[in-house]
């Protein structure tokens, strides 16, 4: 007995790294990335609904931990400079886009919303200011047509409002810089407006929602937009490895998690449609997202791959052809090169799954 327990230890411990193996190549740049990425990584792999690579380094420099010492006295809460694990909790910036276009297509699913209604129904001062006309689509999609501010002075503003109508009254005095749906530039604007109009129809704050239709249908115990007097639809969200990782695998699964409908499959369909067509006009893309095609919440690239990464680091992915998705978790705020890094990531990670 003694002998066959210590033989079925020896081939779980000889299976279990043998399993890792094919993700050695990943575990290197892991390594070799590192101290340019912030000083902490974690990236965790999952097909078929299972986990198949998780792996997670810390090299931070004492720069690193001032960064992070700072951010925390800003947020009022104690440093954490451990390693980072799939319950660590981290602000994901413009990753919570895509967690934002799936709310809003829940009220699509439900009829109470159209892609094509306009928001000036919802808020006449948006009529009143000559941006009565954009569609809901639009503003899922960056096509509003608004020259809106840089992505960081405009967090700056936001923290300075006071409600929802507010801002929206804000957004009313932006120019305009094209027709909508003829101009894409990446900004928070679109999907402050989308969110502001949930909140209109449900009468329940954006959190509330988020809560009730996204979060707990998907088990993400630790994700939310804060509790601020104003969410941030486009970028306030704080989430786990483990948390996102739900939300990629009902995205990949067409709107199921674990046998329960959260999305139906035509949203979904819906929210992967490129609409940076050729008769659009590029105004502003972040330089990591170059030559990408924009859906609702989301960035896609050729061959099936979508994505959403944010200002801090974090990558999120999902590959529809070869049906994994993966998550990098990452706080670092230095954008130049990103695009190659997260390039030669998903293409080790590819490798390994071959």
């Amino acid at each position: 007995m003694k002998k066959i327990i210590v033989l079925l230890i020896v081939l779980t411990v000889f299976g279990n790294t043998r399993a890792q193996q094919p993700f050695n190549q990943v575990d290197q740049w892991l390594a070799e990335q590192v101290s340019g990425m912030g000083g902490r990584l974690m990236m965790v792999v999952s097909k078929d609904g299972k986990i198949v690579y998780s792996h997670a380094v810390n090299k931070m420099s004492g720069r690193d931990k001032m960064l992070v010492r700072l951010v925390a006295k800003k947020q009022g809460k104690p440093a954490d400079l451990s390693d980072y694990t799939s319950s660590t909790r981290q602000p994901i910036a413009s990753c919570s886009k895509w967690l934002s276009a799936a709310l809003v297509m829940t009220f699509v699913d439900e009829g109470k919303l159209k892609l094509t209604d306009t928001v000036g129904q919802f808020f006449p001062i948006l009529s009143q200011n000559k941006k009565g006309s954009i569609t809901i689509s639009e503003c899922l999609s960056h096509m509003t047509g608004i020259r809106s501010p840089d992505l960081r002075e405009n967090l700056a503003e936001m923290r300075q409002v006071n409600s929802m109508e507010e801002e929206i009254g804000k957004i009313a005095d932006y120019p305009m810089e094209g027709q909508p749906g003829k101009v894409f530039r990446y900004s928070n604007t679109g999907l402050q407006i989308a969110g502001a109009v949930i909140e209109k129809i449900s009468g329940k704050s954006f959190e509330t929602l988020f809560a009730e239709r996204i979060a707990i249908p998907l088990e993400m115990k630790h994700t939310d937009f804060g509790k601020g007097k104003v969410a941030l639809p486009a970028g306030g969200a704080v989430s786990t490895v483990n948390d996102y990782m739900n939300f990629l695998n009902m995205i990949l699964n067409k709107g199921e998690f674990h046998g329960k409908r959260v999305l139906s499959e035509n949203s979904i369909a819906q929210m992967q449609v490129n609409r940076i067509t050729a008769d659009v006009k590029i105004a502003y893309t972040p330089a990591e997202a170059a030559g990408m095609g924009y859906g609702y919440g989301e960035w896609i690239t050729g061959s099936g791959v979508l994505s959403s990464p944010g200002l801090f680091g974090a990558f999120p992915w999902i590959d529809k052809e070869k049906k994994y998705c993966a998550f990098l978790m990452a706080f670092y705020l230095r954008s130049d090169g990103r695009q190659e890094k997260y390039n030669q990531l998903r293409k080790l990670v590819d490798k390994a799954l071959q």
